[in-house]
């Protein structure tokens, strides 16, 4: 595989719409707008699985996410890119169920997102070298964590409220 950063991704407007190509260096570097996918994992029981970032990542490394995901290739559908990287981050295939969307803008990164949320109850691994450590979560769990730990501030502000209804 080569260099993640000449990896090309969309620059996209408020809409999604696409402005222009660019590589994922410059979208990091000039903090462009891209499109996201957020695919959060809830067993049979109603735990979410929550993962610990590699300390290699571009962007928030080490941080606790509660959503698997990641940035939409080039002309990539959204629920096609959910799949991939559930597949790439923690080795899960299953159906998935899209959620709701929205926008996120901080001093790191500006996204237009879909969130997605797949049943799975049995093993995930990490199967790219991108999630370092994961554990699953009840409703109180997630929210002690959310105060105990770093966590991904994007996938909090979207996420979390849409699958905290599937928690107990």
């Amino acid at each position: 595989m080569g260099d993640p950063g000449e990896e090309l991704v969309e620059e996209v407007d408020i809409e999604g719409n696409v402005l222009r190509i660019v590589t994922r260096a410059d979208m990091r570097a000039g903090r462009l707008r891209h499109r996201t996918t957020f695919i959060a994992v809830v067993d049979s029981d109603g735990r979410l699985l929550a993962h610990q970032r590699s300390p290699n990542k571009d962007v928030w490394p080490s941080r606790w996410d509660i959503a698997a995901g990641g940035v939409a290739a080039v002309g990539e559908a959204w629920d096609v890119g959910a799949r991939r990287e559930l597949a790439e981050e923690l080795g899960i295939e299953a159906p998935i169920e899209h959620l709701g969307g929205g926008t996120y803008d901080d001093d790191e990164v500006r996204t237009v997102a879909q969130v997605f949320v797949a049943r799975h109850s049995g093993k995930y691994r990490f199967a790219d070298g991108e999630v370092v450590d994961a554990r699953w979560l009840t409703l109180a769990e997630l929210h002690a964590l959310v105060e105990s730990q770093p966590c991904c501030p994007d996938s909090l502000a979207l996420v979390v409220p849409l699958v905290e209804p599937l928690l107990r």
